[in-house]
């Protein structure tokens, strides 16, 4: 999908194109991760490699990405994958990480991803778009706000990493075991 936006910070007509990804686009889709991650402070975290974002986008498509560019040149990603509403009994798009590199910022291209994401989830007859945001990233919560997004405060978000993931399955395994012994015994 295109858009044509008018930058009036450049007084000039800048073309920003909207595309889902392809394998080739592995390394910016990379690149774009780790300039997140540093600009959230955590770019020690990063763990991704180019295999591991080739094997799950691609070979297994556990997530989708699209692609924003500006002029020809790709300046940003939406990186996403498909969640689910019990009540709803519909599915919807949880939306990882939409980034955009500092030099294109303020061209519309986080609004045309965000669009184009918006458009994907509706033709697909799903009913919702999440995303999460920083406490702390004011520019990203007020563009949110713009756009008619809904902070949900009473919602906490949690998470196991692989430590606690496996310290989980330690624990369950005991367990299942202490109630087999138990049974055994009655």
């Amino acid at each position: 999908m295109q858009y044509t936006e008018s930058m009036e910070t450049l007084n000039a007509q800048k073309e920003i194109a909207i595309r889902f990804a392809a394998r080739e686009d592995v390394p910016f889709i990379l690149q774009m991760i780790r300039e997140l991650a540093s600009y959230e402070r955590a770019l020690h975290e990063v763990k991704a490699t180019h295999e591991l974002l080739e094997y799950w986008l691609f070979d297994e498509v556990k997530a989708e990405c699209l692609i924003a560019s500006l002029d020809g040149v790709d300046h940003g990603i939406a990186l996403f994958f498909t969640n689910f509403s019990t009540w709803e009994g519909i599915p919807g798009i949880f939306l990882e990480d939409l980034v955009v590199q500092e030099q294109a910022r303020g061209c519309g291209l986080g609004l045309a991803l965000l669009m184009e994401l918006n458009r994907v989830a509706l033709e697909r007859g799903y009913t919702r778009l999440e995303w999460n945001c920083l406490d702390w990233n004011e520019p990203s919560l007020e563009f949110y706000k713009s756009l008619g997004a809904i902070t949900r405060d009473e919602w906490l978000g949690h998470r196991l990493d692989r430590t606690a993931m496996e310290a989980l399955a330690k624990s369950t395994t005991a367990s299942i075991k202490l109630a087999d012994t138990f049974s055994e015994q009655n």
